[in-house]
C-alpha cells in the first residue's frame, strides 16, 4: 500500500497550472481500432481541468494519476476506458473518478470494472439525471453520480433512485462547466477527503460515511403540494 492517497482520473488531461498535483498522467487514443499509450498532452477541452479541480478543492492533499482518454473531440471509447482502470489499478489508486460514459455495454469494460473492484478501488462515475443508462456508471457496485440543484458546495444527497445513488453540486468553481460529469468529480473529492482521514477505510465504510452524512435523502419532489 502505497503511503499517500493515490486517486485516479479518466478524462482529457490537465492543465500546466495543475502539474504539480498529477503524480503521473498516461493517454490513451485508437489508431485505426488499435490501442495506442503514451505522454499526456496538455488539456485541449478544459473538462479534466475542472474534473481535477472539483476533487482537490475538497482534498488537496491527494495525488492525482491521470489517464487521458480524450483530447480534441469529446469522443472515447470503451477499449481506451477499460485501458486506463487497468493502468491506474498499476498505479494503486483507491479510487477512479470517471465523468463520463459511453453507450454501449462491452465486455472489456465491464470486465475491467469488476477487475478493479476486486483490488478494493472504488470506481465513481457520471450518470444523466434522466435518459438511457450509459458505462460505466450502470455495473454493478459503481457509484452512479449525477446532479442534484440541492445541494451546495458541501453538500451531496442520498438518492438511491433508479437512475443515481449520489447526487452532488452540477456546477464547476470556475462556473464553465457542468453537469452530472461536475457532480461525479465532487464527490469523488468528498470520498477522497474521507479516505484521508481514514487510510485503513473498507469501501463498505466509506459508502456508509456517504450515506449517513447526505445532506438529502431520496430524490427531489417538484410539483408536490401538501
Amino acid at each position: 500500500m502505497v503511503a499517500e492517497l493515490r486517486i485516479g482520473i479518466i478524462d482529457s488531461g490537465h492543465s500546466a497550472a495543475q502539474a504539480d498535483q498529477v503524480l503521473v498522467a498516461r493517454r490513451f487514443w485508437l489508431a485505426d481500432d488499435n490501442l495506442q499509450e503514451g505522454a499526456a498532452q496538455p488539456d485541449r477541452l478544459g473538462h479534466g481541468t475542472a474534473v481535477l479541480s472539483a476533487i482537490a478543492e475538497r482534498a488537496a492533499a491527494v495525488q492525482f494519476c491521470l489517464a487521458q482518454v480524450f483530447s480534441e473531440r469529446w469522443l472515447t471509447s470503451p477499449l481506451q476506458i477499460a485501458a486506463a482502470i487497468y493502468w491506474l489499478m498499476e498505479q494503486d489508486v483507491a479510487l477512479i473518478n470517471l465523468s463520463l460514459g459511453v453507450r454501449q455495454d462491452r465486455p472489456l469494460l465491464r470486465e475491467a470494472c469488476e477487475a478493479a473492484q476486486a483490488a478494493g478501488i472504488l470506481l465513481c462515475a457520471a450518470s444523466p439525471a434522466r435518459g438511457e443508462p450509459v458505462f460505466p456508471a450502470s455495473y454493478p457496485g459503481v457509484l452512479r453520480v449525477t446532479g442534484d440543484a440541492r445541494c451546495t458546495g458541501g453538500q451531496w444527497s442520498w438518492l438511491n433512485s433508479p437512475q443515481a445513488d449520489f447526487g452532488a453540486p452540477v456546477a464547476s468553481a470556475s462556473g464553465g462547466l457542468a453537469g452530472a460529469s461536475i457532480a461525479s468529480a465532487v464527490l469523488s473529492g468528498h470520498a477522497a477527503a474521507y479516505l484521508l482521514e481514514h487510510p485503513a477505510a473498507s469501501v463498505a465504510a466509506l459508502l456508509e460515511h456517504l450515506r449517513s452524512q447526505a445532506a438529502f435523502v431520496g430524490p427531489e419532489r417538484r410539483g408536490l403540494v401538501s
